[in-house]
C-alpha cells in the first residue's frame, strides 16, 4: 500500500508542476497567424500540434495550443543619426565606390545627401558632403514571435534553421526574399526564441537535411544510424518526428555531402531491388518519310545537312549504349521507338492510337510543341512523360523537365560570384531589352556599375558600346563583367572590345594592373556564334551556368570508349545526354517500386558523364531537374569549377 501511496504522490507532483497544454477554439475570420500572436508561438508550433488544420482549418476547431517559448523581452535595436559631414572635393579617377570605402560609408548614404548624384555623373573637381553617423541602441519589444538575426560568417540556410529549431522550408516561408547564399550581416526573420534555446553549431558533428518521403527506415540505409541513436542526437525528434528539411545532427564519421543547393549524391546501382521488364517508350523526330533508302548518298547527305535528325541520330546512339550498360547490372528492358515525323499531327495519332500510360517512362518527343501536345494527352496517365532537352509550356502532374530552369541557373552564377570575395568591382553590361536583369543584379551587387548599350537616331537599341562607355568603370584588381543579352552582335562587340582594352596610367605611362573577367546568368547562342572568339573567351576566363559539363579530353572515360569502339567516332554531347537520361530513369526505376513518377524522390541525386539530375516538385505540379554545373574557360578548355 505505501508503494503506491509514493507512486500517487509522484504522479500528483507531475501533475501540479507540469505545464497543461491550452486549447483555443476557432473564431470566424480567425487566422493562424493571430492565433500565434496571441500565445507568443508559431504557426509551425501549431501546425505540429494540429496537423488537421493544415488541410482542414476552420471555425469551432479546438486546436492545442503549445507553451511559448519566446522570449518575449525587449530586444536591442540599432539606428544610425547623423551628427555632422566632410567636405570632399573629388580627385580624378575617383569613384563613389571607391569614396565610400574610403570613409566607411555606403554609396546610397552619399547619394541621399548629395541628391544631384542620383541623376549626375561624379566628375572631378565635384564637391559632396560625406554624413558621419552615430548609432544609436534602443530597446524594442517585440509582440510577437519573430524576430530579426543578423547571419554570422560561415552561417548558410541549414545552419540558421537548425539553430532556431526549425526546418530549411520553415526558413524560406519566414524570408521569401532571402538570398540563395547568405552573406554575412543578412538580416532575417527567424522565431523569438530564448538566447538559451538557440542550438550551437558544434564541429564534433556533422549535420544532415531531411529529405521529403524519408523515414527512420531510409535514413538508417542511408546514414548508418538507427532511430534509437538518431533520437539520442537529436531530442526533438521525440516530440517532433521527422519532417522534411529538418536538419539533424550526425556523427562526425557519418558522410553527408551537406550543400546549400544540392542533395548529397546516390549511387543507385547498390540499390536495385526492381527486377522486372522495364517498359520504355521514346518518341523521337527520324521523319522516316522523308528518307529514300534505295539512295545511301540521299540519306547521308541528309545526315550531315540535317541538324534535327543528326541530333536526334545522336540522342538514340546514347539510349542504346545506355540499354547495354543497365543488362549488365540485371536490368530487363523493352523499348519501343516512335517516329514523330517532327510533326504535331503525327504525335496527336501516336497519342490516340498507343495506350502510354501502360509505360513506366515516356521520353519526348524533344520539340517543345510537340511535347507540350503529348503531355497535354497524357496528363491524366500515371506514366511519367519526360523531356529530355526542352522547356515545356506547361507542367502536368506527370511531366519531368530534365532541363533546370533558366532562374536557377542564374541563381547559380550569382552565388559563385558572391562566394569570390577576391573580386574588386562588379560591371554590368546589357543590352537594352534585358534592363530589367541588369537592375536585379543592381539589387544582389549594390556597388556595382551598369552600362547599357547605345541607341541610334530613333531611340531604337543600336546593339553596341564604345570604348568611352567604359571609362573610369573599371578599377584596380580583379573586375567581374556580367554580359546580359541575347543579341549575337552586341556579345561579339562586348566581348572583343574587353579583350581590346589596355589600362594605362596618365600620370606614369605604366600599365594599370587591372584584370577582366566575364560572366552572364543566361548562357545563349549569342555566345557560342562564330564571331565570338574561343581565345577571347579564355582570355576573359569566361564563367557560366550549364545543364552539363564537359568531359577531359585527356581523361580516359568508360563511355567514351565504348562508344567510340560501336560507332567509330567520339560521343557528341547529344549522345552523352541519351545515354544519361535513359541509365538514370532505368535505375531510378530498378531501385524502386512502381511507375517512376511516384519515385522522384527529391532526396535522391545522381550524376554520370555529362549530367546529373534531382528532381523538386514544381509549385504548379511537375518535376523539375534542379542540377547544374559552374563552367569556365581556362587556357583553351572548358572545366567545372563549382556546382
Amino acid at each position: 500500500m505505501r508503494y503506491v501511496l509514493v507512486l500517487f504522490f509522484l504522479l500528483a507532483s507531475w501533475t501540479i508542476t507540469a505545464q497543461s497544454p491550452k486549447t483555443h477554439k476557432v473564431q470566424q475570420g480567425e487566422t493562424i497567424e493571430e492565433i500565434a500572436k496571441l500565445y507568443l508561438v508559431s504557426p509551425y508550433d501549431i501546425y505540429a500540434l494540429n496537423p488537421d488544420a493544415l488541410q482542414d482549418f476552420k471555425p469551432n476547431m479546438v486546436l492545442v495550443i503549445p507553451n511559448s517559448r519566446v522570449k518575449n523581452e525587449p530586444q536591442p535595436e540599432e539606428t544610425k543619426q547623423v551628427i555632422g559631414y566632410r567636405n570632399h572635393r573629388v580627385k580624378r579617377k575617383e569613384t563613389l565606390y571607391s569614396i565610400s570605402k574610403d570613409y566607411d560609408v555606403s554609396i546610397d548614404d552619399i547619394k541621399k545627401y548629395n541628391e544631384r548624384l542620383y541623376s549626375e555623373q561624379l566628375k572631378k573637381g565635384d564637391r559632396i558632403r560625406i554624413p558621419r553617423f552615430k548609432t544609436i541602441v534602443s530597446e524594442v519589444t517585440y509582440d510577437n514571435t519573430i524576430k530579426k538575426y543578423a547571419v554570422r560568417p560561415k552561417e548558410g540556410k541549414w545552419r540558421v534553421a537548425y539553430k532556431f529549431g526549425i526546418s530549411v522550408p520553415e526558413l524560406e516561408a519566414l524570408n521569401p526574399g532571402m538570398n540563395e547564399v547568405l552573406q554575412p550581416g543578412d538580416l532575417l526573420n527567424v522565431p523569438n526564441i530564448a538566447t538559451n534555446e538557440e542550438k550551437l553549431f558544434d564541429a564534433a558533428y556533422n549535420y544532415y537535411e531531411v529529405q521529403p518521403k524519408e523515414g527512420f527506415y531510409r535514413l538508417e540505409i542511408k546514414l548508418g544510424l538507427t532511430q534509437q541513436q538518431l533520437e539520442e542526437l537529436n531530442p526533438e525528434l521525440l516530440g517532433d518526428g521527422l519532417k522534411a528539411g529538418m536538419i539533424l545532427k550526425v556523427p562526425l564519421e557519418t558522410e553527408t555531402s551537406l550543400s546549400e543547393s544540392d542533395s548529397p549524391k546516390v549511387d543507385l546501382t547498390n540499390e536495385l531491388i526492381n527486377t522486372s521488364e522495364k517498359r520504355i517508350a521514346v518518341l523521337l523526330p527520324f521523319q522516316l518519310h522523308k528518307i529514300d533508302t534505295d539512295s545511301i548518298g540521299e540519306t547521308k547527305d541528309m545526315m550531315k545537312s540535317d541538324r534535327v535528325l543528326g541530333l536526334t541520330l545522336d540522342f538514340h546512339a546514347g539510349i542504346l549504349m545506355a540499354l547495354d550498360s543497365s543488362s549488365r547490372l540485371g536490368i530487363s528492358t523493352k523499348l519501343d521507338v516512335f517516329d514523330t515525323k517532327y510533326q504535331i499531327s503525327e504525335v496527336t495519332t501516336l497519342a490516340n492510337q498507343t495506350d502510354f500510360s501502360s509505360y513506366d517512362a515516356v521520353i519526348g518527343p524533344l520539340s517543345t510543341r510537340n511535347f507540350d501536345r503529348l503531355a497535354s494527352m497524357c496528363q491524366y496517365d500515371s506514366v511519367a512523360v519526360i523531356s529530355p532537352f526542352s522547356k515545356p509550356g506547361k507542367l502536368y502532374k506527370n511531366t519531368v523537365q530534365t532541363r533546370p530552369k533558366d532562374e536557377f541557373l542564374a541563381k547559380q552564377v550569382v552565388s559563385h560570384i558572391k562566394k569570390d570575395s577576391l573580386i574588386d568591382k562588379i560591371v554590368i553590361i546589357a543590352d537594352r531589352s534585358h534592363k530589367e536583369v541588369s537592375d536585379n543584379l543592381k539589387k544582389q551587387f549594390p556597388a556595382a556599375k551598369q552600362v547599357f548599350s547605345n541607341l541610334n537616331k530613333d531611340k531604337q537599341d543600336a546593339y553596341f558600346i564604345v570604348p568611352q562607355d567604359l571609362e573610369e568603370v573599371f578599377v584596380e584588381g580583379r573586375n567581374m563583367v556580367f554580359l546580359e543579352t541575347k543579341n549575337p552582335a552586341f556579345a561579339s562587340n562586348v566581348i572583343s572590345m574587353l579583350n581590346g582594352i589596355v589600362f594605362i596610367d596618365e600620370e606614369t605611362e605604366e600599365a594599370l594592373d587591372i584584370s577582366i573577367e566575364l560572366t552572364t546568368t543566361n548562357h545563349n547562342r549569342a555566345f557560342e556564334t562564330e564571331d565570338v572568339d574561343n581565345n577571347h573567351l579564355s582570355k576573359l576566363k569566361f564563367v557560366y551556368a550549364s545543364i552539363n559539363k564537359y568531359l577531359p579530353s585527356q581523361e580516359p572515360n568508360s563511355f567514351v570508349m565504348a562508344y567510340k569502339k560501336r560507332y567509330g567516332v567520339n560521343p557528341s554531347k547529344y549522345a552523352i545526354r541519351g545515354f544519361d537520361l535513359m541509365l538514370d530513369v532505368l535505375l531510378r526505376l530498378a531501385s524502386s517500386e512502381g511507375k517512376l513518377i511516384k519515385n522522384l524522390d527529391a532526396s535522391i541525386a545522381t550524376e554520370y558523364n555529362e549530367n546529373k539530375f534531382s528532381y523538386m516538385q514544381d509549385a504548379f505540379g511537375g518535376f523539375v531537374n534542379q542540377s547544374g554545373y559552374i563552367i569556365q574557360y581556362q587556357d583553351l578548355e572548358i572545366i567545372e569549377v563549382g556546382q
